[in-house]
């Protein structure tokens, strides 16, 4: 019985390895008859696509211009606002009304001193001929007649030569130093509207850095004193840049003003060594007269020109 009972289930252990074994047999050989069936259709079509896409790629890459494509133009720059000077002017302050009225005396003074520095004005060209025609006689200069063509021509070169011929007859000495004198004196004159222009170039700077210090100070305590919920940078700024409009504004005029005072001064020189010349020329014809004859500014009368009048002449012994 035990032998019997056995044997069955050997059997059957038996066909159950057996079956198994069948099973795994089949999976493998489907495995690779699946492995071995072509691809579908679809996926050849696709792959065949993709291979015509990148050589399309590839010819479009070749075929390619070297140059490259123009890049975008930059967006524009915001449009900043312009100082319109007006304005500017308008907010310096009231220190630009002095800074003003200098200008004005500037401009006033400097048209004055280049219509009264005029050559012909200084030294007119009738008396430089007159006192030659005078000289080139056989007498010489004559002394009264030179005296009546000072007169004749009023400028600051007759002032100077009349001032020697009141000196006529004394010592050179004394000859030399009424042309000292007299030159010093017509200097003065002409030197004398040239000064507001150099007044000008001292006083608008100054008065410029006194605006832009209040203002400055001005601007500081309206910041410090400001909420913290405002833009004291802001702020800031445009204080200090309406603060430097009064220096810009004495700087303006004080630079023309000084560039005229020096011409005007180098003009005046000039023409006074050319009156230093002329009187060269014609102080040898009056050493002759020296200790004889002495030429007197003449009284007033009651003709409208005056003469010149000779005093009787002296001689020391």
């Amino acid at each position: 019985m035990l032998v019997l009972s056995a044997r069955p289930g050997a059997a059957f252990a038996g066909w159950r390895t057996l079956l198994t074994a069948g099973i795994a047999a089949l999976a493998i050989l489907a495995g690779a008859t699946y492995a071995q069936e072509p691809e579908p259709a679809s996926e050849q079509t696709a792959e065949t696509d993709r291979v015509a896409d990148a050589e399309r790629m590839a010819e479009e890459a070749l075929n390619e211009p070297s140059e490259k494509p123009a890049e975008p133009a930059p967006p524009p720059a915001p449009k900043l606002p312009s100082l319109n000077l007006l304005e500017l002017a308008m907010s310096g302050g009231v220190l630009m009304i002095p800074i003003a009225l200098m200008s004005f005396i500037v401009v006033l003074f400097a048209f004055e001193r280049w219509l009264g520095l005029r050559r012909s004005k200084i030294i007119p060209p009738a008396l430089v001929t007159a006192l030659g025609q005078l000289a080139a006689r056989p007498g010489g200069l004559d002394p009264k007649q030179a005296y009546k063509l000072c007169q004749q021509f009023p400028s600051t070169a007759a002032n100077v030569f009349r001032a020697v011929l009141l000196k006529v007859g004394r010592p050179h000495s004394e000859v030399e130093f009424a042309v000292k004198e007299a030159s010093e004196r017509e200097a003065a004159k002409l030197y004398k509207n040239v000064r507001p222009i150099e007044l000008a170039v001292t006083i608008t700077p100054l008065l410029g850095l006194l605006g832009t210090v209040q203002g400055m100070i001005q601007a500081f305590y309206v910041t410090a004193n400001m909420p913290t919920n405002f833009n004291k940078a802001e702020n800031l700024a445009s204080g200090i840049y309406v603060a430097l409009v009064t220096t810009f504004a004495g700087l303006t005029v004080a630079i023309p003003a000084a560039i005229l005072a020096h011409y005007f001064e180098g003009r005046i020189q000039s023409l006074f060594r050319d009156v230093d010349e002329l009187l060269l020329e014609l102080l040898p014809q009056l050493e002759r007269f020296e200790g004889k004859l002495r030429v007197q500014r003449p009284a007033p009368a009651v003709e409208s020109e005056p003469r010149a009048e000779a005093q009787p002449a002296t001689t020391s012994k």
